[in-house]
């Protein structure tokens, strides 16, 4: 009988576990030290001192080690096993119906009875906060990102400039109201109006580009309007901006003390927090218009001419379709609900400037819809609430000052964070959190379509 081969001492996983989790940690801190290791400040005689944050740097390098080997040793081995049993996701398409069926209820309940959760927790001083940086500040960006999901998620057209409409409602808002005194509910849809014609605008140039080069195309408009709006002093006022907005009002009675206010109206006192609360319900009636309007053009012909060209440009040629009213239809009411948002920002914060409408704006929305999952607004809202609010949340932890030092600001590695999320969700699930569709029309059952049967990039 032949002697059967040794074991090996250490397991061959462990040790591919090991060499992965080196590896991403020397790719990490080869990145990371320009931009995590070294710190530019001024002294006091004004000038640029070069500093060094080690500490900070070998717990990130040694946290995104640490995550790389509980991957390779753990997720991959479990999505293996998970791959090789279909019927586990059979077995839980039950739960995730009963799931859908009730979140979007729930989700609408919640957010109709926020204000009054965080007024019955925090108080009247603490509540301010948690409605304003939290909720007004997400619900702009879920109107955003559905918004954006129109163009990238049922259009399938990749846009990195969505700023640029983001920017031209707010201007047009702050413009008009300043100089003609006209009130918030006339200039929503006037704002609106303005950035669906800059979408159109926008659409003619781009009618035959797809893919790679639309997206440089867009981001390469998004910066146009960025610098008209830096450069056209005479009537942005440049890099100075716009202040002294006139905020909106409830039928003519603004929010303040006086004796036609709001408050002296109802006879209520008067607190700055009913602006705010104000201010919470009417983005978040504009939010569910945006949704409301969204999932009703899916269901028309112009919605399904969109799921159309996503999946196949040619194919929608060839029966028939007009791609060029489909993609210019698309841009429009994608950019006409930017304008809206940029209008409702500009009436919140009562000062812009070009700072608010940079790149990074449109990354951050483009990632929204990315990882929310493209095509779902269930995701999209998701991937809002974790990447805004997740931000805001960061502000509170003052353990990290405590771990980093008193100086450290958590909100200065958000675009790392994110960069980070993306990777994760791009390993985890590559189509985006929600990574089914329901087809618009069905023929005699509807079914969702799962992410592993349609082609990458398109799930």
């Amino acid at each position: 009988m032949a002697d059967s081969p040794p074991k090996p001492l250490v397991n061959t996983s462990l040790l591919g576990a090991l060499r992965a989790a080196a590896l991403t940690g020397l790719l990490t801190f080869a990145l990371l030290i320009p931009l995590v290791g070294f710190k530019t400040v001024q002294n006091i005689r004004n000038e640029l001192v070069l500093e060094t944050r080690w500490s900070l740097l070998f717990v990130i390098v040694a946290v995104i080690a640490g995550l790389r080997f509980f991957h390779e040793l753990v997720i991959v081995p479990w999505l293996t096993r998970r791959a090789e049993r279909p019927s586990v996701e059979a077995a839980l398409s039950p739960w995730r119906a009963r799931l859908s069926r009730w979140a979007t209820p729930f989700a609408l309940g919640f957010v109709v009875v926020y204000p009054l959760l965080a007024l019955l927790i925090n108080g009247p001083q603490g509540a301010t906060k948690w409605i304003d940086n939290f909720g007004i500040q997400i619900l702009i960006y879920v109107m955003l990102g559905w918004g954006l999901n129109i163009v990238v998620g049922l259009a399938g057209l990749l846009d990195l400039g969505y700023v640029a409409f983001y920017a031209v409602g707010a201007y047009s808002y702050a413009l008009f109201a300043k100089t003609f005194g006209l009130s918030f509910w006339i200039l929503v849809p006037i704002a609106g109006s303005l950035a669906a014609f800059w979408g159109i605008l926008l659409g003619f140039p781009v009618l035959r580009l797809r893919g790679d080069y639309l997206a440089i195309v867009t981001l390469a408009f998004g910066e146009i309007i960025r610098l008209v709006l830096i450069n056209w002093v005479s009537l942005t006022n440049g890099y100075a901006g716009i202040s002294g907005i006139p905020r909106p009002t409830f039928f003519g009675l603004p929010f303040n003390d006086s004796d036609g206010g709001f408050a002296a109206t109802f006879g209520i006192p008067f607190s700055p927090i009913q602006r705010t609360i104000f201010l919470y319900y009417v983005i978040l009636a504009l939010a569910l218009l945006t949704a409301a309007v969204t999932i009703r053009l899916r269901r028309l012909p112009v919605g399904r001419a969109w799921e159309a060209l996503r999946e196949d440009e040619i194919a929608c040629r060839s029966l028939g379709i007009n791609t060029t009213v489909t993609k210019l239809t698309a841009f429009a009411i994608g950019a006409m609900f930017g304008g809206i948002a940029g209008s409702f920002f500009a009436a919140r914060q009562g000062f812009i400037s070009p700072e608010s409408f940079t790149f990074m704006e449109s990354a951050v929305i483009v990632a929204m819809v990315v990882l929310g999952g493209m095509g779902s607004q269930f995701g999209v809202a998701i991937a809002a609430i974790l990447m805004i609010g997740g931000t805001e949340i960061m502000r509170e932890f003052d353990a990290l000052k405590a771990v980093f030092g008193p100086d450290f600001d958590p909100t200065q590695y958000r675009m790392l964070l994110f960069g980070f999320a993306m990777v994760v969700i791009m390993v985890w699930k590559p189509r985006g959190l929600i990574a089914t569709r329901v087809p618009s029309v069905a023929l005699k059952e509807r079914k969702a379509i799962s992410s592993s049967l349609v082609r990458e990039g398109h799930g």
